[in-house]
């Protein structure tokens, strides 16, 4: 990794008997170490993803796999040429990933399916391929053929498998699911639900997609777009390098390249999406932090304000 940030997307399903104090431990060896990102803390486990210096993002890894009971943790390393990030967050939550089912039961999840094997689970005529990501993720890539459930937020996921799963099956009530998500924790929930419902052959993508475009060869991949990652660097592609992706700092969706050479794009205020929502009085305060940032760019420096939560309309949870 010859990049100056290293990035670590981290989760594990394992009980917190006191979430507050891992929260505090944490948030102080992650200042110590000058790690920025967000981490999410609940009875059930930990979710997140944080970036610094290689050292420094070692020890706050090291710290996490240190808690009583964090065996099996999944940890995603990448990188990155400057801080992805602008602020720590560590956060205690319900869910470290929001479904909203009660009582669902996590040892009971699906099957994990390696990259490896990935391409030949998906190329069978019979397998019903599902994307459990949000709709402005699967806009910027998705692997062929895949169903998009259209969710706004994960947690409307297990409505829209009741009200289509007749369609979904379609005579066919023995044919396997394959799920895939970022980096495998929302499809830990999702395939775990399925298996609740009843659903007999879930397979989900081990790792996720991340884990799929850093070891999957590009002239072997059924991978097509870019990969939505909640921070800065906005899309990943083969071999975890960074897309073309761009946030529009206005409603905070990404924007493809062709978006970009819309006349309605103005870098730092507005982008097709949300062009025409917002009054002047708001467009003028999007101008005038895009140029304090460009300034503080030039400077060498980081503007704060340039950079609100990475998650288009909502703040960030890093269900990934």
């Amino acid at each position: 990794m010859n990049s100056h940030f290293s990035v670590a997307a981290v989760y594990g399903f394992f009980p917190i008997a006191d979430p507050a104090a891992v929260r505090d431990v944490l948030q102080d060896c992650c200042r110590s170490a000058a790690v920025r990102g967000t981490l999410l803390l609940a009875p059930e486990g930990i979710n997140g993803t944080i970036a610094g210096e290689a050292d420094g993002l070692a020890s706050v890894l090291d710290a996490i796999r240190a808690l009583p009971g964090a065996t099996g943790l999944e940890i995603k390393l990448s990188g990155a040429d400057a801080m992805p990030f602008h602020r720590l967050k560590v956060r205690c939550k319900r869910e470290i990933v929001t479904m909203g089912v009660a009582d669902l039961d996590l040892g009971k999840r699906g099957q994990h399916v390696p990259p490896a094997d990935w391409n030949d689970l998906i190329a069978r005529p019979d397998t019903i391929i599902i994307d459990t990501r949000n709709a402005y993720e699967v806009a910027m890539g998705s692997f062929e053929g895949a169903i998009d459930p259209g969710t706004e937020a994960f947690g409307d996921f297990p409505a829209w498998f009741r009200a289509n799963r007749e369609a979904l099956f379609a005579g066919r009530p023995d044919a396997p699911v394959a799920m895939f998500c970022t980096g495998g924790i929302r499809c830990e929930k999702a395939s775990a639900f399925l298996r609740a419902e009843g659903v007999a052959q879930v397979h989900h993508l081990h790792g996720g997609i991340l884990k799929y475009l850093e070891t999957v060869s590009p002239e072997n991949s059924r991978w097509q777009g870019e990969c939505f990652v909640f921070d800065e660097r906005v899309g990943l592609t083969h071999g975890l390098e960074q897309g073309t992706h761009v946030l529009c700092r206005g409603c905070r969706m990404p924007v493809s390249t062709a978006d970009q050479a819309s006349p309605l794009y103005i870098s730092g205020v507005q982008c097709v999406h949300c062009a025409g929502t917002r009054d002047a009085q708001a467009q003028a305060g999007y101008a005038e932090r895009h140029r304090q940032a460009l300034l503080a760019e030039a400077r060498g420096t980081t503007h704060i304000g340039a950079a609100p939560d990475v998650r288009p309309g909502h703040p960030p949870d890093y269900t990934s």
